[in-house]
């Protein structure tokens, strides 16, 4: 009996991760035209192992099965897709859009009983807290990334020398974006004030918490500007490598 368009919201999330995933998935399963230059694309970094420059560990583990398709981003995407599948305000947002759970305020659902996070499968979503510790450590990969995209090897003498790139600008705007999804975590103020009954005897610790409710009172934001980040980050590298786009350099 809701009157107005109270299917929108849900319709455009619906959308839009499913566009994300989507395309995650396809860039994630490529294997190739990940990196330009100093540039590597965040759904490869850090790059474990792979062909580029950039890999840790060198190439393909021998190990590795001849029946998977071999990609460096099947090494690390678990760890930040983990974190954003069961960040509270996603699951609230897919909740609605792909299971109706509910669809919207005041609007009734498709079943007649409510479990809950109480049950399998869905009390695993009491692990967000611990994938927000790997996800810090991911924020630190992507921000040396950052630093490593300014500087430029001259392709004639391979000497190294300072600039900035619009690549630089991309990679560094997808940082500061993702941090301030990361350090705007629920679980993140938890871990910060949550046991403290008297937050002005730990002024170092109230200045903390304070900083991450500033980021946390825009998380919605934080989460969909990040999301969109990211993937401009990786369709911007992947088409540098391939030649259709030519980064311009700044400095």
């Amino acid at each position: 009996m809701r009157p107005g368009a109270w299917w929108t919201q849900s319709a455009l999330v619906f959308v839009g991760l499913s566009a994300f995933i989507v395309y995650a998935t396809w860039a994630a399963l490529q294997g190739q035209f990940y990196t330009h230059g100093p540039y590597v694309s965040p759904f490869y970094s850090p790059e474990l192992f792979g062909d580029s420059p950039h890999s840790w560990f060198g190439p393909k583990p021998a190990a590795w099965p001849a029946w998977l398709p071999f990609s460096p981003a099947l090494f690390i995407l678990w760890a930040p897709g983990g974190f954003r599948l069961t960040c509270y305000y996603y699951r609230g947002a897919y909740y609605k859009s792909f299971w109706a759970d509910p669809p919207a305020c005041a609007v009734g659902e498709p079943r007649k009983t409510y479990r809950g996070e109480k049950s399998f499968p869905l009390i695993m979503q009491n692990v967000h807290r611990y994938f927000l510790y790997v996800a810090i450590l991911f924020i630190g990969f992507l921000g040396y990334d950052a630093w490593k995209a300014l500087w430029f090897a001259d392709p004639a003498t391979g000497k190294v020398s300072f600039g900035i790139g619009v690549g630089t600008l991309v990679l560094a705007a997808n940082t500061v974006l993702l941090g301030g999804y990361t350090f705007g975590c629920h679980s993140l103020r938890h871990l910060i004030g949550g046991r403290i009954d008297q937050m002005s005897r730990a002024p170092v610790r109230l200045q903390a918490y304070n900083c991450a409710s500033c980021l946390n009172r825009r998380h919605m934001a934080w989460a969909w500007t990040s999301l969109c980040s990211v993937m401009f980050a990786d369709l911007y590298v992947r088409l540098c490598a391939m030649g259709i786009w030519h980064d311009l350099r700044i400095i």
